[in-house]
C-alpha cells in the first residue's frame, strides 16, 4: 500500500512539473524559462526535476509528444465505420470538431505552443512541425475512409483537402483562443459546440451556408 501511495505521489509530482512547464513555455517562451523557474513554482528542489527529466529540452519534448498523442486520439475518433447520408456526415464532422475545440479549450497552453511554434531550439521546432504533420495525416485518413465508404468522390485531392481542413481548424482555434479579433466580434465568447456548428457549416457549404 505504501509503495502504491509513493508511486501515486511521484506521478502527481511529475504531472505538476509538466503542467508548470507548458504554462511557462507558453507565457514566457522556451528560452526565457529556466528549470529554476519551474521548480520554484512547484515548490521543490532542483534535484527533484532531474529525478523525472534529463533536461529542459526533454520535458518540452515530452509535453509535445503527450499533447500530440492525446489530440490524435480525438481526431481518430472521427473515423467512420459505415456509410451514411450527407447530413449524417455533417453531423459526424460537427461532433469531431466539437471534440477538437473542447480539447483545445482544455489545453490552451499546449495549443498556443503548437500553433505558434514557440521554441527556438531546432529539436523543439521540429517536434512541433512533426506533430502538425501527423495531425494532417490523421485528417487525411478520415477523408480516405469517407471515400472508401463512397461518401466522397474518389477524384478528390486528398493532400490538398487535408491541408485545407487542417488550416481551417488551426486558424479557427488560434483566433478563438488567442486572437486578435475585431472589437465587434463575439468569436472569443463562442462555446466549442457553437464554434463546431459554424465551422462544419463553412467546411461543407462554404460562404453561402446552404
Amino acid at each position: 500500500m505504501a509503495s502504491d501511495n509513493q508511486a501515486s505521489q511521484r506521478d502527481l509530482r511529475r504531472e505538476q512539473l509538466l503542467a508548470i512547464a507548458v504554462e511557462r513555455f507558453a507565457k514566457f517562451g522556451y528560452h526565457n524559462t529556466k528549470i529554476s523557474d519551474i521548480v520554484a513554482q512547484a515548490g521543490v528542489a532542483q534535484g527533484t526535476f532531474y529525478w523525472y527529466f534529463k533536461s529542459k529540452e526533454s520535458i518540452a519534448l515530452e509535453i509535445i509528444e503527450s499533447g500530440k498523442e492525446r489530440l490524435l486520439q480525438v481526431i481518430r475518433r472521427g473515423y467512420r465505420t459505415g456509410t451514411g447520408t450527407v447530413q449524417e456526415m455533417v453531423q459526424g464532422s460537427q461532433r469531431l470538431l466539437c471534440d477538437i475545440f473542447q480539447f483545445a479549450d482544455e489545453n490552451r497552453y499546449f495549443m498556443e505552443l503548437l500553433l505558434t511554434g514557440r521554441g527556438e531550439d531546432e529539436a523543439i521546432r521540429q517536434a512541433f512541425a512533426n506533430a502538425r504533420i501527423e495531425m494532417e495525416e490523421a485528417f487525411k485518413r478520415n477523408i480516405e475512409r469517407a471515400i472508401e465508404l463512397g461518401m466522397l468522390p474518389e477524384s478528390m485531392d486528398l493532400h490538398l483537402r487535408a491541408a485545407l481542413l487542417m488550416s481551417l481548424i488551426e486558424g479557427v482555434v488560434a483566433r478563438w483562443l488567442f486572437g486578435p479579433v475585431p472589437p465587434s466580434s463575439d468569436l472569443a465568447r463562442r462555446t466549442p459546440e457553437q464554434l463546431a456548428a459554424e465551422t462544419v457549416r463553412f467546411e461543407f457549404f462554404g460562404l453561402l451556408g446552404i
